[in-house]
């Protein structure tokens, strides 16, 4: 399966966010999207997801035999930067109700005390509010729900920031597991990240979206050439870098 961005175009007024852009993400592949501040990452999540509507062009998804396939906003699993959790239920409580208006989506259901376990909530925080949860803590929740569901896109907007070294690595380690079952994009600033975790890394840049293959991400120049291209005045080509 693929998500196929096909020559896409969003303008914000006189502002041009993607101009004719295009990309295949593959399923099996954990792709980094790198972009300057107000490139327009969070708004290809929305755009992706069907928040935002295009001016021109298409998103869709190509499966195994080349067909497309509509899909909705249910297909698309969005981890936000900031959580939109329901700020009056304890943990328990959200990952119970979610638990049982997806169970045709959940493969092989937990105990709802083990799906938090396995996100490093204690237990003594199981039955707290959301809302008198730190920032890094409901991320782990939102994270929880996505992946549980194991949607076929899943989108992942500056992940990880807010997590301790162990919460980042267990995090890791579940979206890395995920991989074979979904497509999954994560916007990110931290170059580091994107090279430890990612088998291609995506610049968004003047409106266009260019892929570098994994055979560079961990070059010496890595760091480099990407800050260079970022920086370059002319508009990227749509195609990987060979």
């Amino acid at each position: 399966m693929e998500l196929v961005i096909d020559n896409i175009t969003k303008k914000f007024g006189e502002k041009l966010i993607f101009d004719r852009a295009s990309f295949q993400f593959e399923k099996g592949k954990i792709y980094g999207l790198l972009g300057r501040n107000g490139a327009g990452k969070t708004t290809l999540f929305n755009c992706i997801s069907q928040n935002v509507s295009l001016d021109d062009g298409r998103i869709y998804l190509n499966d195994k035999d080349e067909q497309i396939q509509n899909y909705d906003n249910t297909d698309i699993g969005f981890v936000y930067t900031t959580p939109h959790l329901p700020a009056f239920m304890t943990a328990y409580e959200f990952v119970r109700f979610f638990v049982d208006i997806n169970r045709e989506k959940i493969k092989d259901i937990q105990r709802t005390e083990d799906y938090l376990l396995s996100v490093g909530i204690d237990k003594e925080d199981h039955h707290r509010l959301l809302k008198d949860f730190s920032h890094g803590m409901q991320n782990k929740v939102q994270m929880l729900v996505s992946l549980m569901v194991q949607p076929p896109v899943l989108l992942l907007d500056e992940p990880l920031t807010s997590f301790d070294v162990v919460a980042a690595h267990e995090m890791k380690e579940m979206i890395i597991h995920m991989k074979s079952a979904s497509v999954i994009i994560f916007s990110t600033h931290i170059l580091q990240l994107a090279q430890d975790l990612c088998d291609e890394v995506v610049l968004l840049h003047h409106g266009k979206l260019r892929g570098i293959p994994a055979n560079r991400i961990h070059d010496q120049d890595f760091e480099r050439e990407v800050v260079q291209l970022l920086l370059d005045k002319e508009e990227l080509v749509d195609e990987s870098i060979s």
